[in-house]
């Protein structure tokens, strides 16, 4: 490759690693290429950008980001995935595919700016998502109204019910 495509190509991961949430670091030592390949399509499916690049290159890309605390670790092949919509979505793919392929090891996990052990992958990877979230903190929110609704209404219903009960008895004499 020559400079203008190495230029490019750092251009470009730094471009991504700039607006990423997370990023994860793994070895790629001893997979085959249909196992890089699924790993790349399941990437995509989640908006994950994934990335074999030269470990020099990685750091002049990762350099001025979030990502700069990953710089001293970078060394053996690795295969680099970024999160930009979703900072769970590349935990999630690379620690599903890790479980399939045990040559895949991740080598690498940050967030915020952070290294974090290789053992919080799982972690992240339970992360959920920004629907889910959105749709947890709505539940948690709606929650106490609907119960302050229900003690509104329960004086009324528990009224019909002694009526309807009352016509009932009547009805059956």
């Amino acid at each position: 490759m020559n400079l203008d495509g190495k230029k490019a190509v750092v251009a470009e991961v730094a471009e991504v690693a700039s607006s990423a949430y997370s990023a994860v670091a793994a070895e790629y030592r001893g997979l085959s290429v249909s196992d890089m390949t699924e790993l790349r399509v399941a990437a995509r499916k989640e908006n994950v950008y994934l990335r074999v690049i030269r470990n020099t290159l990685a750091k002049r890309a990762v350099e001025g980001t979030d990502f700069a605390c990953m710089q001293e670790g970078m060394t053996g092949p690795l295969v680099f995935g970024f999160s930009t919509e979703d900072p769970g979505a590349v935990a999630r793919v690379m620690s599903d595919f890790a479980k399939e392929n045990d040559k895949l090891e991740v080598k690498m996990v940050s967030l915020g700016g952070k290294l974090l052990a290789t053992s919080d992958l799982e972690k992240l990877a339970k992360m959920p998502t920004k629907d889910q979230a959105i749709g947890i903190l709505m539940g948690t929110m709606k929650a106490p109204i609907e119960k302050f609704v229900r003690t509104l209404v329960a004086p009324t219903s528990k009224m019909v019910r002694t009526l309807a009960a009352v016509r009932d008895a009547k009805e059956a004499a």
